[in-house]
């Protein structure tokens, strides 16, 4: 099993950050197309397809269902590959001092081979998956707080 693990501060609390992080309806610049799968409130259980576009131009199917929910502060979603499936945990957590918006967020990609060709594989290949997980992550994290810093600047518009 493989594990990377990235980390981010941004600047919202951490309601207005997973409201972002489970609306499925957003597309952002990496995701060309996201289909829900299941009906009903987000949560254990619900399921999407998304095409992604990948650095090199080319484009990446995957599904993922949530595992477990417990809003504001932790997300796990399931994704099943070809001979790998991945786990996805996504972490708010709050600022540390009163009066702060930050809210950090960490995400952990855990790939799991599922069976002696994919474990050969993972062992062979896997610094160069971990970085290419881990800038994807970052990748995420950066929509993330753009979009976070988007909202809050609509917000602030608002009340003027």
């Amino acid at each position: 099993m493989s594990r990377v693990t990235v980390t981010r501060s941004i600047q919202a609390q951490s309601n207005d950050v997973w409201c972002l992080l489970t609306d499925l309806t957003v597309r952002t610049h990496t995701t060309l197309d996201r289909m829900v799968l299941t009906d009903g409130e987000f949560g254990p259980g619900t399921a999407w397809r998304e095409v992604r576009s990948q650095p090199d131009g080319s484009a990446l199917t995957e599904e993922f269902v949530v595992v477990e929910a417990e809003p504001p502060h932790r997300l796990v979603l399931a994704s099943p590959g070809t001979g790998v499936d991945y786990r996805v945990t996504w972490t708010l957590r709050p600022p540390r001092r009163r009066g702060e918006r930050d809210t950090v967020v960490t995400v952990t990609q855990e790939a799991i081979p599922s069976g002696a060709r994919s474990r050969i594989v993972a062992f062979l290949l896997g610094g160069l998956a971990a970085r290419a997980v881990a800038g994807a992550l970052c990748r995420d994290l950066a929509e993330l707080a753009a979009r976070a810093d988007t909202a809050a600047r609509a917000d602030t518009a608002a009340w003027r």
